[in-house]
């Protein structure tokens, strides 16, 4: 292959009942991790994944965890079918950051485990604490919500990609800046539903204790870049991932420019995102059009992967 291939992985609300079912039924590397999981953490993670109900697997003490193993399960399974091929970066969608660090050996299996586990119990508890919410601001360009943003004294959560910017704060204040979007000239202002402020100041608490669970956990260089969401640059060293990993919760996902890295600096021109639902694919093309990416999530769309991946060669 001589694509310089970047693995992407899928952030909390990606999840979907079902993901990995199929995987662990026929693959055995796949069958380890999750049973691996299900071990470490002392309860039937792969049930929920597996038949859910939705609304079980939603909360996030869940759905965080499952997507960090089945994101890398899909790569296990990927390997399995393909062989260990050459990665030139990877990044991930908040969430998804942990899995691409488990993925580049920053840190074990076990360790990433516990660690994305910790996170979305403290984050569940900094929602619950808290009274806030999210809202997605669509055809508005960033200085227009970044002023309704500081006029509503509310975060810029998210930097999706061009067009599609994400806020987060006190459920009033939110829910007055999507009043006012269109004053600012933003075409569409919707609210999320979601659990609470992800990446704002209301993940405090989850930020304060997240760094200390952090600082317990043994961090290696990464065999390969793994590009940070925060200032959407490479981290390398173990004060720069942990700083990285924990600024994280409460600060702007910049996941525009961290494609945009990839591309322009790393130079990569193959990305394939492991995860379901394809909304890493989707905001691929929204940022650099006809850059090529294939989204792996179950047997079907990973088995097809060889030859999509020599076609590309």
């Amino acid at each position: 292959m001589n694509k310089r291939a970047t693995l992407l992985f899928a952030g909390q609300g990606a999840q979907v009942a079902g993901m990995g079912k199929d995987l662990v039924q026929k693959y055995p590397a796949a069958a380890e991790l999750f049973a691996k999981a299900d071990a470490i953490l002392g309860r039937s993670l792969s049930a929920v994944a597996f038949e859910g109900p939705d609304e079980d697997l939603t909360q996030t003490r869940n759905c965080q965890p499952a997507l960090f193993v089945h994101g890398l399960a899909c790569l296990e399974v990927l390997r399995t079918e393909v062989g260990d091929f050459p990665v030139a970066a990877a990044a991930g969608l908040s969430l998804g950051e942990f899995t691409a660090h488990a993925a580049a050996g920053t840190f074990d299996f076990e360790s990433g485990l516990r660690l994305v586990a910790q996170r979305a119990a403290l984050m569940q508890e900094a929602c619950e604490q808290t009274n806030g919410a999210m809202a997605a601001m669509i055809g508005g360009d960033e200085s227009a919500v970044r002023a309704l943003a500081s006029e509503t004294d509310v975060d810029v959560a998210n930097l999706n990609c061009p067009g599609q910017i994400v806020i987060s704060g006190e459920t009033s204040k939110v829910a007055l800046a999507v009043s006012l979007a269109k004053e600012h000239g933003i075409r569409t202002a919707k609210m999320l539903n979601v659990a609470g402020a992800y990446h704002s100041r209301l993940m405090n608490s989850a930020f304060l204790k997240l760094g200390e669970e952090l600082a317990r956990t043994e961090i290696r260089t990464p065999a390969f870049p793994v590009i940070c969401n925060t200032d959407a640059q490479p981290v390398s060293t173990p004060e720069e991932i942990r700083s990285s990993l924990q600024d994280q919760v409460t600060s702007t996902v910049r996941w525009t420019e961290t494609i945009e890295y990839l591309i322009d600096r790393e130079g990569c021109d193959l990305f394939i995102e492991l995860g379901p639902g394809g909304v890493l694919a989707g905001l691929l093309q929204r940022i650099r059009r006809g850059t090529a990416c294939i989204s792996l999530s179950d047997c079907a769309s990973i088995e097809a992967a060889p030859a999509t991946l020599t076609q590309d060669a």
